[in-house]
Parts: C-alpha cells; sequence; structure tokens
C-alpha cells in the first residue's frame, strides 16, 4: 500500500521511520519532510495547506492513507476535506479537533462532563479577565484559546505576570490565537503525557511518558516545544493508567460522540498527577513531539494496521505490544531557541553517533545541502535511546550526543532527572 505522510519534524521522522518498516508499506512519501526523513520515504514538495492539492496528489498516485503530523492541518479541517473527496486520513475531524484548537471549548467539555481539570472562566475583553485574576490571585495560568505555536500558555508567578499576559494577547501578540482567553488555576503536582489511540467509540491506551518543556537544566529558563522526553512516565502506574482512562479518556469520547463529532486518531491528554488524582492540563489532537519519538522506539507491533483500525473504527479487538524497555530522547537546539536564533550551520559526526548500542537519531529541523547536514529550525535533532532503565537509555543518549560535532547546538544535561531519582530509590533486585 501506499501511505502519505504530512509534517516535516522529529515527531514525523519517528513516524516515518515506524511505517517504513512496516511490511504492508509498498511506498511512503511524506511532505515536505526533512534531511532525515528523506531516508525513510521518498519527500515531495507538497503544499500541505492546499487541500485540494493534496486530495489531487493522493488520487493521482493511489494513496491509500493520509497520515497527518502536526495540528494545524487537523484544526483547519483536512481529513474532512480528504474524506469527503474519497481518501483515507487518520486524525480528527475539524469539530473534534476543536479539543486542541480551543482551549475554552475543551475545558467547556470538561465541566458539562464532570472531567477533573483547573477551575477557570473564559473571556473576551481584558476588564474581566483582570478582575477575575485579581479575585483568584497568583500564581494563575493564562492561555489563549486558539493554536499558539506552544506561546499560548502563560504561568504567571504575579499579578503584574498575569495583566501583561493578558495585554500581550489581546493586544494581538498572538494574532487570532489570543481574541479569546481562559484563565485557570495552577495545578499542583507532577506533570505526564497520556495517549490514546482512538476509533471514535474506543480508546486503547498507549505508553505513557514525560517531557522537559524549560530551555534548560534543572527545569530553568523558557518554556520551548519540549528539549526531551522519555517513556514510561513512573508517575503513571496501572492503577493511574485505568483512572486516566476512565475519568478523562472515555467521557471525553462519549461527549464527542454525543455531539456528532466522534473522535478518531491519537488523543494526547496533558495531565497533572495531583494529590487527588489525574487532572487534565489541556488535551492535543496528535502525537506530541518529542514524546513520539520515544513511544514508537517502544512500540513492537506494527503501526500502520493501527492506524487504519483507527480510522476504520475497528479498535475494540485490537491489541498493541510493547518493548519493556525504557526509552529516553535529548533535544538538540540550535543556540538562542526558543528565541532567534541562526540557521545553515553544520552538523557532523551523525553516524557515529547512530552507531552507539541502542540509539536511533530522528531529524527535526534539518536540510541536505551539498552532501551535508544542515540546521535549518530550532529543535534539530532528537537522539534517543532505550534501555533497561532510564539511567541506562540517558548514558546512551549523552554518549551519542558526544560524538555530535555541532560546536552551533545545545541540549540539556538532564533529561530524565525525575525518573532516575526514583529508579536509584529503589531497593536493588
Amino acid at each position: 500500500m501506499n501511505i502519505l505522510l504530512l509534517g516535516s519534524g522529529g515527531r514525523e521522522h519517528a513516524l516515518a521511520w515506524k511505517i517504513a518498516a512496516s511490511p504492508l508499506v509498498d511506498h511512503l512519501v511524506c511532505a515536505p519532510g526533512n534531511a532525515g526523513i528523506a531516508r525513510e520515504a521518498e519527500c515531495i514538495g507538497l503544499d500541505i495547506a492546499s487541500h485540494a492539492a493534496v486530495a489531487a496528489y493522493c488520487k493521482a498516485n493511489h494513496i491509500d492513507l493520509v497520515v497527518i503530523g502536526p495540528e494545524g492541518p487537523l484544526c483547519a479541517g483536512l481529513v474532512d476535506d480528504l474524506e469527503a473527496a474519497g481518501i483515507k486520513a487518520f486524525g480528527p475531524t475539524r469539530v473534534a479537533a476543536q479539543l486542541e484548537g480551543s482551549k475554552g471549548f475543551a475545558k467547556d467539555l470538561c465541566r458539562v462532563n464532570n472531567i477533573p481539570t483547573a477551575a477557570y472562566e473564559r473571556f473576551r475583553a481584558a476588564g474581566p479577565a483582570k478582575a477575575y485574576a485579581r479575585a483568584r490571585g497568583a500564581p494563575i495560568v493564562v492561555k489563549a484559546d486558539g493554536l499558539a505555536a506552544g506561546k499560548g500558555v502563560v504561568v504567571a508567578q504575579s499579578m503584574a505576570e498575569a495583566e501583561a499576559a493578558i495585554d500581550m494577547m489581546f493586544g494581538g501578540g498572538l494574532g487570532g490565537a489570543g481574541t479569546e482567553i481562559v484563565i485557570e488555576e495552577l495545578l499542583q503536582g507532577e506533570e505526564a503525557s497520556f495517549f490514546a489511540l482512538c476509533d471514535g467509540d474506543t480508546a486503547i491506551a498507549l505508553s505513557t511518558a514525560q517531557d522537559h518543556k524549560r530551555a534548560f537544566d534543572g527545569d530553568q529558563g523558557p518554556n520551548t516545544g519540549g528539549m526531551g522526553a522519555y517513556s514510561p512516565a513512573p508517575v503513571i502506574d496501572e492503577a493511574m493508567s485505568a483512572r486516566v482512562s476512565a475519568e478523562i479518556i472515555e467521557p471525553t469520547l462519549r461527549a464527542m460522540k454525543a455531539m456528532g463529532a466522534p473522535y478518531k486518531g491519537v488523543l494526547y491528554a496533558g495531565l497533572m498527577i495531583t494529590a487527588e488524582g489525574p487532572k487534565l492540563i489541556e488535551y492535543n489532537v496528535r502525537f506530541g513531539d518529542p514524546e513520539c519519538q520515544v513511544l514508537m522506539l517502544r512500540l513492537m507491533s506494527d503501526l500502520v494496521p493501527a492506524l487504519f483500525a483507527s480510522r476504520d473504527g475497528q479498535l475494540k479487538s485490537f491489541d498493541l505490544r510493547w518493548y519493556p524497555e525504557a526509552a529516553l530522547t535529548v533535544v538538540l537546539a540550535t543556540k538562542g531557541y526558543p528565541g532567534a536564533y541562526a540557521k545553515g550551520s553544520v552538523i557532523e559526526g551523525l553516524d557515529q553517533a547512530a552507531s552507539v548500542e541502542g540509539v536511533e537519531i530522528f531529524h527535526a529541523g534539518t536540510r541536505a545541502e551539498a552532501g551535508k547536514i544542515l540546521a535549518d529550525g530550532g529543535r534539530v535533532l532528537d537522539v534517543c535511546a532505550l534501555g533497561s532503565t532510564v539511567e541506562q537509555a540517558q548514558a546512551r543518549a549523552y554518549e551519542a550526543i558526544a560524538r555530535i560535532r555541532w560546536p552551533e547546538g545545545f541540549c540539556r544535561r538532564d533529561i530524565g532527572w525525575r525518573a532516575i531519582e526514583r529508579e536509584r530509590r529503589l531497593p536493588a533486585k
């Protein structure tokens, strides 16, 4: 069969790597792809913002399934338009994708369906928003309602910070994403990411992960798209996983079906594990990045049948198997990220790095030019490793990083620290 994968980041490289390994796949195409994805798939210059162009390509090239990586095309209704043209697509419809596309929509759904989440209110003007924030007190969280490329959430430690965030969002600092905002309480606990594969009726829990949002060691510095991740997340044991499914995922699927928008695809719940149990921070309607990278490393089963079963409503009797090893990924980013950064620096030593046992390197923002790999983004490489423990996976990832020659890059040196602290507290076997 022929599969078209849309996207160009580390998430899409991990998906391409896993899809290409399936014996069911004859031809994998990616648009637009990157230098790493080009090793797994044919990369093409297709305008994925043009739904008509994507549909025309699929028909002309006999594409059996379109796998959509990023949230933008999902929220723009690409699945709807492809399905209307008779082309199978993996991912939620435009209405279902509002779970990520509108923070307010997701919060209201939680309120109506008694899904545990932070107390909140929605606002369309600065005055009432500031009054609510002052009444609640700091610290408090200010969120843009719409998609803001990971920049739409401000955890305000003071009222001055909260009011500045409100003014920034309503002042157009995030474009149309900030025409409405959500203000909510700051949850206390440990964050984790929970993924479920959904077919409109059934949800299959995938593995868990934990990512590192801050740019620098010790969870310091500005928020980023993610500087590293590991799987599984020790804070979510079997009992907690069952609670997440019963209290958060399953009520969401029932609610979406009841409103005539059954949810199909990957549902990614960003959670806070509090003293009272799991609470939803926010939903994403696609695989996380860099969480997808560690999930794909640990997935033993063929991904392709699972994608089709999700789209076709056939997950009820489906099962996925996972390797027991831990997986960890460290993001190498261009110096300056998440602020301004330069493009075009040369990266060397990737083959030597990939030769470390258990290591796989996914490209997140690269391009190939004159036989060289060049940095072409903020987050550039995901150096991933498997290990019998998180600590072993971490050691392998950093051993590989030591072999990469890229003076213009940087990474955190403490990815996985929470899990490693837990491992070290466990009694010796």
